[in-house]
Formats: structure tokens, sequence, C-alpha cells
């Protein structure tokens, strides 16, 4: 990190409290990175107040606090915290996503589910009982956020557990290009930060392929629909491109996987011909969305098809992305370690994976300093100047 970049941030003010970080089992990995970019960084910052009983403890071999969830063979559990936590500045990570966790029920190997990585997390902030300094809960995935408005009589999950969190003593919530950001009015007083990835995706790009015209005469942005807007509004707006927009229509007389189904995507936008396209959304799911996108874009000439998404969940597996990208539907797919990615998923040719940690562990230092986070969250600046080295043909 550059010595400008530390003066920026301004960390020479008092932490909150001693920092402590409880990465829940399903975080695991992604929380050992972040951990060891905080013990390299302040190993090697220099600060003269370093010394001083505000500074207990900040120069640390890990901040990595020893926490379970053990659970009993009914299948129920409880949080424990094998370390004192009195007075911490306390972040705890949690990846509601990670299928590949598991449990014994009785006798039964049962898969986590989303309700099963948030209760535990429930379970760990329990486990604290009020005595740390301060307690931010880092989400990437936000929990139920697909369920964030309601259009007949059913419940709002997302808004009712984002108070839950908040009750039970959570002071900041940070997420990951939340599905929609105004969940947050459920908790108008609290702090909830949603974060952008747009900065590591432009970097996972610009290392990966090689012969890209960053211009609006040869690559275009493009939103699959139309919740996706201000997103791509923002990635179009820092590289300088046009944009264009998919609509999706659908059948309102009835409902597939919980959901209606799209009868068509529609296109708004100007002429796509020969140009690359960046794909931007918050999610795959299926894929099968991208993927009609990717071809209607293909069946009107376009170049090659970048997919960036934050979260790839691929819920029917990667088969369709495999055929796809053998008929050359799609070029290259982005997405970030936010949440699990399966083993087959990294071997993927196709597939560039977003490394999201030192961005994790800059906003943990920067919180424990009580520092503003704004120019984290604005990244504009960083991506000129990573698109001005790409121009200028150096090594990023």
């Amino acid at each position: 990190m550059s010595p400008k970049r530390e003066e920026k941030r301004n960390l020479e003010t008092i932490p909150v409290g001693s920092l402590g970080i409880i990465p829940l089992e399903g975080c695991r990995s992604l929380g050992e990175k972040v951990d060891k970019y905080l013990v390299d960084w302040r190993t090697e910052r220099e600060s003269e107040h370093k010394n001083s009983l505000a500074f207990s403890g900040y120069q640390r071999e890990s901040y990595i606090l020893g926490a379970k969830v053990p659970r009993f063979g009914s299948g129920e559990a409880k949080g424990v915290i094998n370390e004192s936590v009195r007075g911490t500045d306390l972040y705890l990570l949690v990846d509601v996503m990670n299928h590949s966790q598991t449990y014994s029920l009785c006798g039964q190997i049962n898969h986590m589910s989303p309700d099963d990585h948030y209760q535990d997390l429930k379970r760990i902030i329990a486990a604290v009982g009020g005595k740390a300094r301060r307690i931010t809960v880092i989400m990437p995935f936000l929990y139920e956020s697909r369920q964030h408005k309601r259009t007949s009589r059913e419940s709002l999950d997302c808004a009712i557990a984002l108070q839950e969190l908040v009750k039970m003593g959570v002071d900041n919530i940070i997420t990951f290009d939340a599905h929609d950001a105004r969940v947050q009015n459920a908790i108008p007083l609290n702090g909830f930060e949603t974060v952008q990835p747009a900065y590591q995706f432009i970097k996972g790009l610009l290392r990966n392929v090689p012969d890209l015209k960053i211009d609006s005469d040869h690559m275009m942005v493009i939103s699959p629909d139309e919740g996706g807007m201000g997103r791509a509004i923002y990635f179009a707006n820092v590289l300088g491109l046009d944009m264009g927009m998919f609509y999706k229509r659908r059948d309102y007389t009835k409902i597939v996987n919980g959901r209606n189904p799209i009868v068509a995507h529609e296109f708004l936008g100007t002429d796509v011909e020969g140009k690359d396209m960046i794909i931007i959304d918050d999610m795959i799911s299926s894929g099968e969305s991208v993927l009609e996108v990717a071809a209607a874009l293909k069946e009107r000439k376009a170049g090659r098809i970048f997919v960036c998404s934050t979260f790839g969940l691929f819920t029917n597996g990667l088969e369709i992305f495999d055929k796809a990208y053998e008929k050359g539907m799609i070029d290259k797919v982005l997405t970030t370690n936010l949440i699990y990615q399966t083993p087959e998923l990294l071997e993927r040719p196709y597939y560039i994976n977003c490394d999201m940690s030192k961005y994790i562990a800059y906003i943990i230092d920067t919180l424990n300093h009580d520092t503003s986070i704004s120019d984290l969250l604005n990244p504009s600046e960083k991506i000129h100047t990573l698109v001005t080295k790409y121009r200028n043909g150096e090594v990023i």
C-alpha cells in the first residue's frame, strides 16, 4: 500500500477498540485472507502512538477470535466464543449462500441453507452478550435480499432480519451490491452500507483480456433488466462507454418457481454490431436470464461478451455456461469470492475470479479507526488510473 493511500485514510486516529474478527465457518477462507492483509499492514505501519494504551493490541499475529457453533445430534446448536470480546471492535463475516457446509441431523447429513447460516450468525451475536464495544456484520450476500418488497400478502424477510440484528446490538451492517438498497429503510437510524465491486470487475477484465479497446466505438455496457440500470450507468460513466438495457416481458398469468416466467427480453439502446459487451448484474442465479441476453446480443451481431456479476450462485450447475462458451455466446464470466465458489467453477477456462479480501480489509481497517470510508465506496478515481495504465500498455 502506498504512503499516499495511508495518508488519505488518516489512520493515526485512535481505534474504536481492539480489533476482533469472527468469520463464521462458511466464510472462513475469505476471513483468513482479510486477516492476513490486516496483520501485514499493521506490522509495517509506523505510528508514534503504537505503544500507547489506546493502541493496545494493535499489532497481533491474527485478529481472528476463536468461535464455533457446535451442534447436538438433534440438529440444534449453540454459539461459543472461546476468548474475551470485552471492549473489542468486532467484525462478523458470514456467507449465507455457502451450501457446501453440512451438519448432522439425527444421523442424516444436511446441507446448510441461508436460514441456517443466519441463525448461526445470531448465535454468535448472542454469545457476545453485549460485551463488545461495537459489532459490525459483514454479510456480502444480504440475507433474504431478494424478498425486499411486498407485491401481495407475503412476508418481508429482509426487513425483519435487519431489524432483528439491530435489536440484538449490531451497530453497522455492510453488504455488497444489495438487490435493492432501499431495504435499509427498515433500520433508518443504524449504519448500512452496500458496496459495489466495480473496481475489482474492471481490474479482473483488464488483467485477463489483453486487447480491449475501452471507448464508446468498440465497447458497451448492458443492463440485463430495468432493476440494474443504476449499476450499469455507473459502470458506463466511469469507463466512458454507451449503455443499453433489456427489459423482461413477463407472463403475469402464471407463476413458475415462485415468479412470473419471462416471455421475452426486449432491448433498448444503440447499435451493438461488432462491439464488445459487458453485461453487468448483481447475481447469476440459474444463469438462464443472462444467457438469453447474451444470445439476443449475438443475434444483433455483438462482438465478445463478458458477464460481470457480484454473486455467482449457479443454482442449476455450470453445464449451460459450458455450452454457451463452446458455442461462442460468452467469452468470460467474472464473479467475486464474496460467496462460496465450487472447485469446478474455479477450473473453468472462461471464469475470472475477482478477489474481494483486500477491499474488505481496507474497510475494516478504516472503520476500526472511525475514519470515513467514502473514498472506498466510490472508486472512480482508481478506475480511471487503472484504465489509463491499460491504455499505456503498463502491466496491471
